[in-house]
């Protein structure tokens, strides 16, 4: 018995450090980052790929098919065809992560909106191959943010996009059976054009 202890013990604090430092990363300070920067509200939204309008994509893999929480969109084109494409911001905003998290995200953006309202919304942007902006950066609707990647080549390239009500949540594994929390993305932009 005593060493079964000293072989899970270990064992155990390696997984609380690893689970902490992700469930730290993804979660910031949600202190209200426009008070004094109100050019950077938005009542208007884009989609991330295709100049803002999705053209020449696809959504290939829905909002709550197979229970995901966001969408994937791809090129029409198909294949690789997207890698290194442009992933735009889909409104004005103010960066609160953006990082290589590996594992089946990879690089993962999230950008924090807040509307004229004062109603706040989050943008995720996922598997990204490149990141162009940094935690603490404004930016402005159709900056581009990053490149659609593979998540280091887990998958073809694509993006996966997700809308979050309530800003800050853990990361999240891309599916779940509850969607509280979770916008579908084309519904929200088509209704804040």
């Amino acid at each position: 018995m005593k060493y079964i202890t000293y072989l899970i013990l270990p064992l155990l604090s390696l997984c609380c450090i690893s689970s902490m430092d992700n469930n730290q990363d993804a979660k910031n300070d949600f202190s209200d980052p426009f008070i004094d920067k109100t050019e950077y509200l938005s009542n208007t939204f884009i989609y991330p790929v295709g100049d803002g309008e999705a053209k020449d994509y696809y959504n290939a893999q829905k909002f709550r098919e197979n229970n995901h929480l966001g969408e994937d969109w791809n090129k029409t084109s198909g294949g690789n065809t997207d890698l290194g494409e442009p992933i735009l911001s889909i409104a004005n905003g103010y960066v609160t992560f953006a990082k290589d998290v590996k594992g089946g995200w990879g690089n993962v953006i999230r950008i924090l909106h807040k509307t004229k309202q004062g109603k706040f919304i989050e943008s995720l942007y996922a598997h990204c191959d490149s990141i162009y902006v940094s935690k603490g950066d404004y930016i402005k609707m159709k900056d581009q943010i990053g490149t659609i990647g593979t998540a280091h080549d887990k998958y073809l390239a694509h993006l996966h996009f997700e809308i979050r009500n309530k800003p800050n949540m853990p990361l999240g594994g891309g599916y779940s059976i509850d969607a509280s929390n979770f916008l579908c993305p084309t519904d929200f932009i088509e209704t804040h054009r």
